[in-house]
């Protein structure tokens, strides 16, 4: 597939339209003249010696939508909880990632019928080879302005960061982080140009 039909084939699924004289991706117009910016994000997965284990990658769709991919290697296989934290920090230590992100103040868990925390997200899957893969959307979150921004900058915050944890998580417990355990990977959120 050329470059161009791929990028086309992108910006459909995210519901996007091409400028195909230009080469550039753009968002739903007003006019013909007006390009809007498709917001994106990245972060880069570290492990607690500090090793490159896996990226992720975030854009919000035009709807508002924020689709989540994220790729990591190394880890333990089976299920591990995997969330956006308040704090964009991976350091001195995991913990600097602080609370789970919940502008909002609900309770954790997808399941949660008043619904989760903003940054709860389904269980990540590693095989036994150790690579580990998830593809997930969210509205409960913003890469744009809003009271859910991950970029709360304004806010006095410093940004979101992801945290891995040991074990999945229940998607219920609202104490703690579900019983996903100890933080075993950690990665900053950075908006991408």
């Amino acid at each position: 597939m050329s470059r161009t039909r791929h990028l086309v084939a992108i910006a459909a699924a995210l519901g996007l339209t091409v400028g195909l004289a230009g080469g550039a991706l753009a968002g739903r117009a007003s006019t013909p003249s007006s390009v809007d910016r498709v917001p994106h994000a990245s972060a880069t997965f570290v492990d607690a010696s500090g090793a490159e284990v896996g990226w992720a990658r975030l854009v919000e769709d035009a709807t508002g939508v924020v689709h989540v991919s994220v790729h990591v290697r190394g880890l333990a296989p089976g299920l591990h909880g995997i969330h956006i934290h308040a704090v964009g920090a991976c350091a001195p230590t995991f913990a600097a990632a602080g609370a789970h992100y919940n502008p909002l103040g609900h309770q954790h868990g997808l399941d949660n019928p008043s619904g989760p925390h903003a940054g709860d997200l389904p269980n990540l899957v590693v095989n036994e080879a150790g690579l580990g893969h998830l593809d997930a959307t969210t509205d409960r979150v913003t890469l744009s302005s809003g009271p859910a921004t991950l970029f709360d900058l304004a806010a006095g915050a410093v940004g979101s960061a992801f945290i891995i944890h040991a074990n999945p998580d229940d998607q219920v417990t609202d104490a703690g982080n579900g019983g996903s355990g100890a933080r075993i990977a950690c990665a900053v959120i950075e908006a991408a140009d």
